[in-house]
């Protein structure tokens, strides 16, 4: 397909309308649709539709690394109706456990049979992205996870970590910690992604930006780590509101990195929630997305090497609405991290 960057995006393109096939692109995108274990709203498994159906809205020249597009970005959906379906058999046992809970009941009979199915099909479900990933991580590609919610990176940090033996930081935007031990009995919960990282040793270092929602238990974890530094946002914020930069904050993230190498992992309500107000679990406060720019563009102009990605938490209002802000604000989030992952990898 002949592609023009100055034309409209053509329908029948691929990501962003960019005309490259897997074996042309540099940069890989795997969605994964999945949200089996969220605990307050739903549609995030639609998140990737969404962002996919605004991406060619953008205008691919981009301020910092001119024509990384160039480079080739491909959207690799092979799985993504497999694992949509699995997603959609186990999320009503997850609502009626969520719901049962909710009464102040402890689980028993059904539900806890319900709970173990959950866990193990999970733990299947993440082996599988793992393979996957680690199937064209193989293939010398960078590699991008567009969820789902937070929990549907997790195979991909094992295959990343698995070929880079653990050697990068996590650089992890978020309105939650996610360091649970597990959440509603769920050990692959969304809100345990970064205790699951951490505990697992897929990466040296972990740093949280954003954070704002957290309980006693994440907040130990922390005080524990030596390989965690946390900017709660309240924090952040004061220090912005001293007279502060926020490039003096991205220079004190840098300082915190030990490694060459990066890993960006955005959870989407890490922004402001007017930038995405259907996002499973929304909370005040957050970065602008003119600061979160910045972050990528600062560990880039930096000459950090970003080897991976995950955009998770978007969601459309409705099913019937994938071209909505949301999926407009998300598609452009990713948009940047898949221009700043190539062109740090020149």
């Amino acid at each position: 397909m002949k592609f023009d960057p100055n034309a409209t995006g053509v329908a029948s393109a691929g990501i962003f309308g960019l005309p490259f096939t897997f074996e042309e692109a540099k940069l890989v995108l795997l969605p994964i649709p999945w949200e089996v274990t969220t605990s307050y709203g739903n549609g995030t498994s639609l998140g990737p539709d969404a962002v996919y159906e605004c991406s060619r809205q953008i205008d691919v020249t981009h301020a910092d690394t001119g024509r990384a597009y160039e480079k080739g970005m491909f959207w690799s959906n092979s799985k993504q109706l497999e694992w949509k379906a699995l997603n959609d058999k186990l999320k009503p046992m997850a609502v009626k456990i969520k719901n049962h809970l909710e009464t102040g009941s402890e689980l028993v009979g059904g539900f806890l049979q319900m709970q173990e199915q959950i866990n193990l099909q999970g733990a299947d479900f993440h082996d599988d992205v793992y393979q996957t990933c680690k199937e064209i991580l193989a293939q010398n590609k960078l590699l991008g996870i567009v969820g789902g919610d937070h929990s549907s990176p997790f195979g991909a940090l094992r295959a990343i970590s698995e070929k880079y033996n653990g050697d990068f930081t996590v650089i992890h935007v978020d309105a939650h910690a996610d360091l649970r031990k597990s959440y509603q009995g769920y050990e692959f919960s969304h809100a345990s992604i970064m205790r699951n990282v951490m505990e697992h040793g897929l990466a040296k270092k972990l740093i949280q930006l954003g954070i704002r929602d957290y309980c006693p238990e994440e907040a130990e974890f922390i005080e524990s780590r030596k390989d965690i530094t946390t900017y709660y946002d309240r924090a952040t914020k004061r220090r912005l509101a001293k007279g502060e930069s926020w490039i003096s904050i991205c220079e004190d993230v840098l300082k915190q990195i030990p490694t060459q190498n990066v890993y960006f992992s955005f959870d989407i309500d890490g922004l402001n929630p007017a930038l995405c107000p259907h996002t499973g679990t929304p909370v005040p406060g957050g970065l602008d997305y003119d600061q979160a720019l910045e972050l990528f563009n600062f560990i880039y102009a930096n000459k950090k090497r970003i080897v991976g990605f995950d955009l998770c938490e978007v969601s459309p209002p409705a099913p019937e609405e994938l071209d909505g802000w949301d999926g407009n604000v998300g598609s452009r989030v990713l948009y940047n991290l898949c221009c700043y992952t190539l062109a740090s990898n020149d």
